[in-house]
């Protein structure tokens, strides 16, 4: 069930699309690492949630700088720029706005399914295609990700290990290394004691475990 009504959709595309290029544009963030912050500071779950504040009340640049200020506690006043042509950052934003509300996902599922800003933009050519072809893409990147095991499931299966074999050695809860190996958690995120539990038990470096 989608969040929000279609009629706040065109704002919506527009808010994100403004955001992630007066992020990365005029202030220089990375682009995938504005929109983690974009999810970690909870902004993404405003949007996903349909709060009418910020799919239709603030502008794309008030947004990313409620994003800096919730993460760095400091407050972006870069002005931003008026281009004539739009920025493969605004298309990126605008597009995943639109992917998000039809398919009605999490913005981190789409980011750690394969499609963060950058993979997106990866993808400009079908900018002037009609948004269902961005969609069918999308479906397909998403889709490929979902099968393949991740880098976990990966070594444990390799060391002949079953979930649960890894969680009684590891103190890892058998749910959280599900979780993970369905990458429905990051792994990325996870604390320093459980990855380093985890990588202890596989005989592994951190690193071997993250995508």
């Amino acid at each position: 069930m989608r969040a929000y009504d279609e009629s706040y959709l065109n704002d919506a595309m527009d808010a994100l699309g403004e955001m992630l290029d007066y992020a990365v544009v005029d202030c220089g963030y990375d682009a995938d690492e504005f929109f983690e912050w974009f999810i970690v500071s909870g902004v993404a779950t405003q949007f996903e949630q349909g709060n009418p504040k910020f799919v239709a009340g603030m502008s794309g640049v008030e947004i990313a700088r409620d994003v800096v200020f919730r993460i760095t506690g400091s407050r972006e006043m870069r002005p931003a720029t008026q281009s004539i042509d739009r920025s493969t950052e605004y298309w990126a934003g605008w597009i995943l706005a639109y992917y998000q509300w039809y398919r009605a996902l999490r913005f981190t599922d789409i980011a750690n399914g394969g499609l963060p800003p950058s993979a997106v933009i990866e993808r400009y050519i079908l900018h002037e295609a009609d948004v269902s072809k961005f969609v069918e893409a999308a479906d397909a990147v998403l889709s490929t990700r979902a099968q393949q095991p991740t880098p976990l499931a990966k070594i444990r299966a390799n060391r002949g290990m079953t979930q649960q074999e890894l969680a009684d050695a590891s103190g890892v809860s058998l749910r959280m290394i599900q979780l993970y190996e369905q990458r429905r958690n990051n792994l990325a995120k996870a604390s320093v004691a459980v990855t380093l539990a985890l990588a202890r038990v596989l005989g592994c470096q951190v690193e071997d475990l993250v995508e």
